[in-house]
């Protein structure tokens, strides 16, 4: 059965705040290559106009899929996680992630789609730094398989 396209809009609660630690933008720089020193190196992010070290961009990654776990568990949804791949992935900065951030993210169903028997879901994340300023939008895009039909 499609995806009830009422579900356009939802919002659903913020998150607790994640804090971004030095370390963790160290290990992820590390695992997606990215010699970057403003992600390892306060005094090289400072040289670059950053109070600390910061993110790569798609550093926020995980803690807005964390988020959007809000929607994929959702029963009223009716989400078969299990016949769902990750379709895309983008996001808006306004400023870059940095060490010391405590950031929440507030996420809402952006749009339900139904191609070819496919359901595809956009999942829109507002990323806020606990001061209340703006720091990321993500967009995920999971698209939910449909059923094989038996022959």
């Amino acid at each position: 059965m499609p995806l009830d396209q009422s579900f356009v809009g939802r919002v659903y609660p913020p998150t607790p705040p994640y804090e971004v630690g030095r370390e963790k933008i160290r290990e992820f720089a590390e695992a997606v290559g990215d010699a970057n020193p403003a992600y390892t190196d306060p005094e090289a992010a400072k040289a670059f106009g950053h109070p600390d070290v910061i993110a790569p961009p798609t550093f926020v990654f995980a803690i807005a899929f964390k988020a959007a776990g809000q929607v994929v568990d959702d029963p009223q949804l009716g989400l078969d996680y299990s016949r769902v791949v990750h379709g895309d992935q983008r996001f808006v900065h306004t400023r870059p992630v940095r060490a010391g951030d405590r950031l929440s993210v507030t996420t809402s169903i952006e749009s339900v789609k139904s191609l070819a028997g496919n359901d595809v879901l956009e999942v829109r994340g507002e990323v806020y730094e606990e001061s209340g300023e703006h720091v990321v939008t993500t967009y995920i895009k999971l698209v939910a398989r449909a059923p094989e039909k038996e022959s």
